[in-house]
């Protein structure tokens, strides 16, 4: 029988209290249902790799659709989902709550609000009105029962602002606003890793590994580190393998096909 969402929702608070996991970043439906039949205990949408399956940029879905997204990824599995909510959908705080409620109604285990603006001229929201976006979040999830895992993203490395002890300060304050994890994603040494963990605890840390990283999970683990998601580099693997096959197609080769996963084996798969 399917768990309910109050199950899952419970079951990926589990997951954060002690060890470390791994939770991949599906961008549809079938990439969903088939992390799932892999063994990955939870789930977490990418934003990016969600916009590039709909052709458009990273940060530019609007909030219907991704929220219909968001339903799809829950309904295809009986896996948790931690939805990748950008910075909250709103230039308010008030507003930030509002999308919030709607997103813990798509059956979402768990969410992200991120610092950032998408201004270039000023990439990160001050550290004030960042948290009044973190507690304008928290107070949306309790009002709507509370058992929705609050991730709060300090975005410097990503925003082109890699200052540690800015990113440190910002998550510390996430985490007294009410943030359940925190995660700069951007920070790869194990100096890094290990400053972040040490700054928020006992709060749960998730640490992001695009590609090329020479740390593994056990080293992970032995940092302190909760769970490691990996973004959109699952769907920049399918974009890659699809643009290699699709660029020999067009010099008339064929070989670009090798590796290809089987129809039967799909099928397979996704009448179960």
């Amino acid at each position: 029988m399917p768990r309910s969402t109050a199950e899952k929702r419970a079951a990926f608070r589990e997951l954060h209290i002690a060890g470390c996991f791994v939770i991949p970043n599906p961008w549809d439906a079938g990439s969903a249902r088939y992390l799932e039949h892999a063994g990955f205990e939870a789930i977490a949408s990418t934003s990016s790799g969600f916009a590039w399956s709909t052709g458009h940029p990273d940060n530019a879905v609007t909030r219907d659709t991704v929220l219909a997204h968001l339903k799809s990824l829950v309904a295809a599995t009986d896996l948790p989902v931690n939805a990748d909510f950008e910075s909250g959908f709103g230039n308010t705080p008030d507003e930030v709550a509002e999308s919030v409620k709607l997103a813990v109604a798509t059956g979402v285990a768990g969410l992200s609000i991120e610092d950032s603006t998408g201004d270039i001229n000023a990439p990160l929201f001050p550290i004030d009105e960042a948290v009044k976006r973190i507690k304008a979040a928290r107070r949306a999830i309790d009002e709507t029962g509370g058992d929705t895992l609050l991730v709060g993203r300090a975005e410097n490395f990503f925003a082109g602002v890699p200052d540690l002890d800015d990113a440190i300060a910002r998550l510390k304050a996430y985490a007294e606003a009410g943030a359940d994890c925190l995660y700069a994603p951007g920070i790869q040494t194990p100096e890094q890793i290990r400053a972040v963990v040490a700054a928020v605890a006992p709060k749960p840390v998730n640490v992001l590994i695009g590609a090329n990283s020479p740390l593994t999970l056990e080293d992970m683990r032995s940092l302190g580190v909760r769970r490691v998601s990996v973004g959109g580099a699952l769907a920049r693997t399918a974009w890659g393998s699809f643009m290699s096959a699709a660029t020999a197609l067009a010099e008339g080769r064929f070989d670009g096909f090798n590796g290809a996963a089987s129809g039967a084996t799909l099928n397979g798969l996704f009448s179960k």
